[in-house]
């Protein structure tokens, strides 16, 4: 992998989104190993406020931001994030990239070539793999191995009566709920400890509910709920394994700019040693492919409501 760095990187942040205004932004600023280069995003007001607030430059161009920086970070929606995280990869930036990479298996392979290509480092942010916690979880269940089945759900309150959370207004959202949303970090979870999924059956539930049943290539099932119309008072995520050592419960988890902090610290560091990380583009493709997939099996049309 090319693009070693010789100084203090240069991380500049696309996106201005309360995702990026509440984590990235003040997680790259307080980061002591990089500089935060600057700021671009679609709407240019939203740019400039949120740069003032860090100290640092707005940029109207985005790949004038690309030469200012040594990698960018990614508060975008998939789509969007796909092809401008492709181009700065061409123009030499390193990736830390959002979740899902992309809501297309073609657009989500471009991005992992394209990094392939520019010899660029790449880490896609799924939360539960850079927490502290829940990352050493996920690396001593892998280590422990032995599962038979496990059990997951993410059951979120977006769109619920009475629900208060800035994240429920963003459109590419309410257009692809909770599959594409929190599908990935319960994925990113169930992937690196029970093996690479080699069967998949998807089923819908009311509102945005997504179940699905998974066969992984260590012999393991895993079942995963998800969803983000869950009532308020009923929101909880957590992820269950049962074996042969007995029963094993992801932690609590919290502090999701420490954990940006965290993958900052995972791409410098495939940055220095030119080792791809596990949560890396191609990761985050395979991610793209199997939530398509799920996809692929839900009926198209309204979703089933609760009466």
């Amino acid at each position: 992998m090319s693009h070693a760095l010789t100084r203090t990187p240069r991380i500049g942040l696309l996106g201005t989104g309360p995702w990026a205004a509440r984590t990235h932004a003040p997680a790259l600023a307080a980061h002591p190993g990089a500089e935060f280069s600057g700021v671009w995003g679609r709407r240019p007001e939203a740019a400039a406020e949120l740069a003032g607030a860090y100290g640092t430059r707005a940029y109207d161009d985005v790949d004038a931001l690309f030469a200012a920086s040594d990698a960018v970070a990614c508060a975008l929606p998939p789509d969007v994030q796909a092809p401008l995280a492709a181009r700065a990869a061409a123009a030499g930036c390193h990736l830390l990239l959002d979740k899902p990479v992309a809501t297309t298996p073609a657009a989500a392979r471009d991005v992992a070539l394209a990094a392939e290509k520019a010899g660029v480092a790449s880490v896609v942010f799924c939360t539960l793999r850079f927490a502290q916690a829940t990352a050493r979880w996920v690396d001593e269940q892998a280590a422990a191995g032995g599962w038979y089945l496990a059990r997951a759900h993410w059951l979120g309150a977006l769109f619920s009566p009475g629900a208060t959370s800035a994240y429920a207004a963003s459109p590419w959202r309410r257009e692809k709920g909770a599959l594409w949303d929190v599908g990935p970090h319960v994925l990113s979870v169930l992937l690196p400890v029970l093996g690479d999924v080699t069967e998949l059956r998807a089923a819908a539930g009311p509102d945005d509910t997504r179940h699905l049943l998974l066969r992984h290539a260590s012999g393991a099932d895993s079942t995963a709920t998800l969803s983000l119309s869950a009532p308020v008072a009923a929101a909880d995520a957590g992820v269950t394994l049962h074996g042969a050592a007995g029963r094993a419960v992801m932690p609590y988890w919290q502090d999701a700019a420490g954990a940006f902090g965290a993958a900052v610290d995972a791409l410098l560091e495939s940055v220095r040693t030119g080792v791809p990380h596990a949560c890396d583009a191609r990761f985050g493709q395979r991610l793209t492919e199997l939530l398509a997939e799920a996809e692929a099996q839900i009926p198209a049309g309204p979703p089933a409501r609760r009466g």
